[in-house]
Order: C-alpha cells, then structure tokens, then sequence
C-alpha cells in the first residue's frame, strides 16, 4: 500500500510530464538549428549580391568611379569602399561577437525575421546615416576595394557554410529585434544589395561620364 502511494505521488505521475518536457526541447532545438535549405539559401543570396556588385562596376574609366551626383554625395568608388568596410566589420563582428551572444527566445519568429532582414536593408527608400568607422575616406584605389571585396565575401561564404550553430545565439540590431549570426550574414548581403542600388543611382544621373 505505502509502495502503492509512493508510486502514484513520486514516480509515475512525473513521466508523461517528463516525456512532453523533452520532446518540447527536441522541437525548440530542431527549430533552432540552420537547415540545409537555408544555408543554401544564404549562400545563393552572397552569391547574387556579389555579382550585382560586380556587374554595377563593370568597365568604368576613372571619371565615372571618381564621379559624385553632389557635393554630399558619394561616388561609385566610396559606395564600393563603404560595402567592403561594413562586410569587413559585420562579419568579425559575427564571427568574434555574435557566437558569443546568448540564445535567443525559443519561441522567436525566425524565418520571418530573415524575410525581414533582406527586404529591410535593401531598401534605399530608408536612409541611413553611415557611422564614422565605415565612412569611406579613400583607403583603397576602386580596383583594390573590389579585390577586397571578392576576398571578403569568399570568407563570408566560407564562414557561413562551414560553421555550426548560427541560429543558436542573437544580438541587438539596428532592425530593432535581436538577430542571429545567419541573419547578420542576409544582413551583410543585403547590405550589399542596398548600395549596389545606389551605384546605379549614380551610374543614372544625368552628369554621369559617358566615357
């Protein structure tokens, strides 16, 4: 009897408790966890987004990468500059940072945030005001900012592809939600995407050497 009542108070009541506990941790972890579909996803976007920047500032002559629309206005060569100097930073940032940060919310919106993160970023009808560190003061010729650029986004790739856990911790953005190290990686794509929107604003104004 005293068996009996052990039983039922102690043990056998906690384990269907304990089994829904850890099936509910095995489906947070698995939502938690970059699929392969994603990861190709992201890979196929730094793909697009470098050749964008490629064909953008395919063939100019010095006068049309040197060009600038206005006095406040950047040129082709600082917007490249500028997209070499913000991948540089966001992925040490990434890498050193952001794997560091802790988990994010188990619940949290995730597919929808990187939905988000892309359209968000490379949007130029929302302007934003460059921070100091990645204002563009002339440190490379255009042909070198682009060779920077090529290697960067290769390490990008690389880093995106060969490291585990990148749904697995979150930071404050600028987006005004936590994002994780994949998000951070559509971020710099994006990022990329935006400004190579603006090259081509140059490329259109009406003054832009015809050379």
């Amino acid at each position: 009897m005293k068996t009996g009542k052990f039983c039922k108070r102690v043990v056998c009541r906690p384990f269907p408790q304990l089994a829904s506990a850890v099936l509910a941790l095995t489906v947070v972890a698995a939502a938690a966890s970059l699929t392969e579909s994603e990861k190709k996803e992201g890979v196929e976007q730094l793909n697009r987004t470098r050749a964008g920047v490629v064909e953008a500032t395919k063939g100019l002559s010095e006068a049309q990468w040197n060009f600038k629309p206005g006095p406040e206005r950047w040129s082709v060569a600082e917007v490249l500059e500028h997209i070499v100097l913000v991948e540089d930073f966001l992925l040490e940032n990434t890498s050193q940072k952001v794997m560091q940060a802790p988990a994010g919310k188990a619940d949290r919106d995730y597919k929808s945030t990187d939905k988000m993160v892309l359209s968000a970023i490379a949007d130029r009808t929302q302007k934003a005001q460059a921070p100091e560190p990645v204002i563009p003061k002339g440190r490379w010729s255009p042909r070198e900012s682009l060779d920077h650029f090529l290697k960067s986004r290769e390490k990008t790739i690389a880093f995106l592809t060969s490291t585990p856990g990148l749904r697995e911790h979150v930071t404050d953005s600028p987006l005004g939600q936590p994002l994780d190290a994949y998000q951070w990686l559509l971020f710099i794509s994006a990022h990329s995407e935006r400004h190579t929107k603006q090259i081509l604003e140059v490329r259109g104004d009406p003054n832009f050497p015809k050379e």
